[in-house]
């Protein structure tokens, strides 16, 4: 049994087995690590499933194996990504809003020259709460609230009546200071 490069493959990088049959876990395993390295952005359950001739519900739990066994996968809104160490600094932030203002506070970090990493709320039973993000830019933030309308599922955020932190990566502590600025401008910033 082995992968081969299908004329999509060849565009995209992805890898098909020959002959659209399922493959043994250990070898599907593999690839989709393999996948997820090679990968610029997340890619969604269904996308791998159609990739590996399985279910989506498959994928799932090779990914869920594979986190269990110690591999960084992280699952977003737009699906699985094997994170890459950057260099760039980190910061937290910790902001209030109510649902109103997300389009708002996204915008200003992606323009201030901020990606999002993840929200974070500190939730009375189950502690830590945490929603992988990746949000670089307008059109992933646009992406994001349109997502929160459409699924009418409740941001985390409002588990904790709009208070809430974020992890944000930034090229310099400058990057840092604007998006501060501006948060503050806009009042949701707590500080």
């Amino acid at each position: 049994m082995d992968w081969i490069l299908s004329e999509k493959s060849r565009a995209g990088g992805r890898m098909k087995f020959a002959g659209g049959r399922s493959v043994d876990r250990k070898k599907r395993k593999s690839g989709l690590l393999e996948e997820l390295q090679s990968a610029d952005r997340p890619i969604s359950a269904s996308a791998l499933a159609g990739e590996f001739g399985v279910s989506r519900q498959i994928i799932v739990g090779d990914i869920a194996i594979l986190r269990a066994e110690g591999h960084k996968i992280t699952a977003t809104p737009r699906g699985y990504i094997l994170p890459k160490e950057t260099g760039l600094p980190v910061c937290q932030i910790a902001c209030k809003h109510d649902a109103s203002q997300i389009q708002e506070e996204l915008n200003a970090i992606v323009d201030c020259g901020g990606s999002l990493v993840d929200v974070i709320v500190e939730h009375p039973l189950y502690g830590e709460l945490v929603g992988n993000l990746q949000i670089s830019n307008r059109m992933e933030a646009e992406d994001f609230v349109n997502r929160v309308r459409d699924s009418k599922a409740a941001p985390l955020s409002m588990l904790t009546d709009g208070i809430h932190l974020h992890t944000i990566s930034c090229k310099n502590s400058e990057s840092f200071d604007r998006i501060r600025e501006k948060l503050r401008e806009l009042g949701i910033l707590l500080s």
